[in-house]
Order: structure tokens, then sequence, then C-alpha cells
């Protein structure tokens, strides 16, 4: 832990121990070893959370948009786009970055490939939301290639790694593409969709972040971790102003077995759970809130003992 953390993780771990007296017990976190790596585990949390707010804030190389680069990076190019008005073109990118992800020996090499055309015309929003079948035909005519027939490796990241390139499946690529489109919704733009949200709900960050959530049920393949993937970047990137409503622990795996540990409630569900986290988070008041408390639940439970970094 680097040390202008420590004084975060002493706060944490006070807070804590404050709420399991005080508040709601928490068994999973009275034993030291169990209790240091989870707020180790928060303090990881928000500093790789942080991390891409501040993106923004530094020198971006354009080669970050340039799928043909190997400095590429959708995050990154989808904060240059912002930047340069190109909104839709942002939230492309983190589809993009959402659905195929980052696999740590392959890196971006399949978002890249994808999104670049095979080094062909850039699959763009602009060209993929007006061509969104012939997209899902060219995924078709190389899957081959695209699953490694040319000798290059392309993995899934660790977050979709039950995804698939074939063409034949229920979850082919093409077909997730056609249904985030059809859901967008062109000629209604990214903005105008965020904006419709609002219009429905009012601006209550977490109540257009739910609504949002809900809606894209449309989507193939987008389960409860794929929404909460898209939707709490699309808020850390400042494309649209959202946040959690809560942990969305209905459907989810790792972040309801960390719930279920940390309170002491084997085998509690979803509906049980979701409150006792959301006043949690409260209570902690977590920079990035709910979003650090279901990314750390989630990493804890993998190893309660000890800490260990997940990069994947």
């Amino acid at each position: 832990m680097r040390p202008r953390e420590r004084k975060i993780a002493r706060q944490l771990e006070a807070s804590l121990l404050t709420y399991d007296r005080d508040t709601c017990p928490l068994p999973g976190v009275r034993k030291s070893s169990f209790r240091a790596s989870f707020v180790e585990q928060l303090v990881e949390s928000i500093r790789r959370i942080k991390y891409v707010s501040v993106i923004g804030t530094r020198p971006l190389s354009k080669l970050r948009t340039d799928p043909s680069s190997d400095l590429f990076d959708p995050i990154r190019a989808a904060v240059l786009h912002k930047l340069q008005g190109n909104f839709d073109e942002a939230f492309w990118l983190v589809f993009l970055f959402v659905h195929f992800g980052k696999d740590l020996r392959t890196g971006w090499r399949l978002v890249r490939d994808i999104y670049g055309g095979l080094g062909g015309p850039l699959w763009d929003w602009t060209r993929a939301s007006i061509n969104s079948k012939e997209l899902r035909k060219w995924l078709e005519e190389n899957e081959a290639t695209l699953r490694g027939g040319d000798g290059i490796k392309r993995r899934f990241g660790n977050h979709r790694k039950y995804e698939t390139l074939k063409s034949s499946s229920d979850r082919a690529p093409g077909k997730v593409i056609e249904s985030y489109v059809a859901w967008v919704h062109p000629p209604r733009t990214h903005q105008v969709l965020v904006q419709d949200s609002r219009d429905r709900v009012g601006s209550n960050p977490r109540r257009m972040f739910d609504h949002l959530y809900i809606s894209m049920d449309k989507i193939v393949s987008f389960g409860r971790t794929a929404r909460f993937d898209y939707l709490t970047m699309i808020g850390k990137t400042g494309l649209a102003p959202i946040e959690p409503a809560s942990a969305y622990l209905q459907g989810a795996n790792g972040p309801l077995d960390g719930a279920r540990l940390l309170f002491g409630k084997d085998g509690a569900g979803a509906a049980t759970l979701d409150p006792l986290v959301l006043q949690l988070e409260a209570h902690l008041g977590l920079n990035f809130g709910m979003q650090v408390l279901e990314d750390a639940l989630c990493n804890w439970q993998k190893s309660p003992g000890k800490f260990r970094p997940f990069r994947g």
C-alpha cells in the first residue's frame, strides 16, 4: 500500500469497526487479517477507479485512438473523443471495451482488430450504426481469423471470458452489436439517450443509472456485470452524470459472495443484501461510492484472509 493511502486505510478500518459495533454486525471482518485484506481491497478499488477519472487531465497521444498502433486504448480513446466533442464515438468505444475487454496476455488485440477492421476501414460509430448488419456479416466472414486462424491470439477480457466469437452462437458478437445499436436507436444519439432517461426519471444520478440499467436488458448477452461495467465507465469518464443506485447483486456472483461473507449471511439473496451494502456505502463515505464497494467485495471474497491484487 502506498504511504499516502495508509491514512485512508486507517479511516476505513475505524469506520468498519464503528459500523460493526453500532449499526450492523460485520462478522466477516472481525478477524484482523480479514479486515486488513478487505480494507486493502477498498483502497485498491479507490485507486483503480480514480485513475479513470483523471485520465482526461493528462496529455494523451492521438495514437490512443488508432487501432493499428500498439498504443491503442479504448478508454483513453473514449476520453480523447469526448474532449473533441465526438460523444457517440466515445460511448461506442466504452461499449467495445466492456464487451471485448482486455486480456492479461493479449491485451487489447481483439477489440483493436474488430474496431480497426483488421486493417480495413474503421468500424467507428458512424459506420457501425448505419451498417450494423454489414458489420455482423463482416464478423462472420472473419470469424476464423479473429479466432486465431492467422496465428495471432485474441481473447476476451476476464469479465467476458464466457463470450464467444462463434457466429452460430446466440451470443455472437454481431448479434450483440446489432442489439446495442438498436438500444441506442439511431438517428438518436447517445447523448439524447441519456437525456431521455433524465426526462423520464429526473436528474438524480442514481435514478438515471437505474433506469438505463433496466433498459439495457434489450442488449444481447449484457447481463448484470456488463451493464454495471458499461454504465459505471460512462460515469467515470464523465460521459453522463450517473452513479450506481445499488450494488446490483441480483445475478451477481463474486460481489454477492463477498456481501454474504461480510455480513455473515450465508445463502442470503440480493433482496436482503443490497440494502445492507447500500447502507454500509453511505456510512463509509467512499469516493466513487458503490463502484468501490462492489469491486472490493468481488475481489476480497477470492482471498479474504490475505490481500491479493486482481488485474483481470
